[in-house]
């Protein structure tokens, strides 16, 4: 079972990295997350999960790469829940970022994940209840310094109406839901339209 590849960054884009370790390349398929943590690099390191697929007329064996055992750990969680595959776990890493999904998870923002391509209502709603306890119970959630039950309670009705408003703006939903989130926590009883105004403020 392979841990992790370090080695020098030899080719990269987007969805894939080729790793040159002693003399060998190894293609891992990425998220957009680890791209963005590695992009510029020449010496990387990447966590790996190991696909095998079997039983069709050629057998395929997969590496996935990670910036983050985190990242992975989530990959690995995502992939156990019924109606997600690899390619929808790796879509999910690639639209929200590790410790966004945390909080997503963790708040049961059914909405923000299914702003994700090849994510429906019935499979959102799986990954919160599938998940939410595991997150906590495998460490992520406190590694990620993600709050999981303390903390101010959220209207998740106004949250979501406010970050709908923002992404018809233009605006991209992961972090407008972050800024959202943090103004209804600092201001709970603020009404959608202020809090949309202050947000505008705040997104770069």
């Amino acid at each position: 079972m392979i841990e992790y590849i370090r080695g020098e960054l030899a080719d990269l884009t987007p969805t894939l990295a080729v790793i040159e370790a002693a003399g060998v390349g190894y293609a891992l398929n990425i998220s957009l997350n680890t791209y963005s943590a590695i992009q510029g690099k020449r010496e990387v390191k990447l966590y790996v999960n190991e696909a095998l697929v079997t039983g069709g007329r050629d057998d395929s064996f997969t590496l996935y790469g990670f910036a983050s055992r985190q990242e992975r750990e989530l990959y690995r969680l995502l992939i156990t829940v019924s109606g997600v595959g690899a390619n929808t776990a790796r879509m999910t890493l690639s639209a929200i970022t590790p410790a966004e999904l945390c909080n997503v998870i963790a708040n049961g923002d059914e909405r923000m994940l299914k702003g994700v391509k090849g994510i429906g209502l019935k499979t959102a709603q799986r990954i919160i209840v599938d998940l939410r306890d595991k997150i906590v119970a495998s460490g992520i959630a406190e590694e990620l310094h993600v709050a999981t039950s303390a903390g101010p309670q959220v209207d998740m009705g106004v949250k979501d109406e406010a970050v709908s408003a923002l992404t018809m703006l233009g605006f991209a939903p992961a972090p407008s839901a972050k800024v959202v989130v943090a103004i209804l926590e600092a201001q709970p009883s603020l009404p959608v339209e202020q809090v949309v105004k202050l947000a505008l403020k705040q997104i770069k």
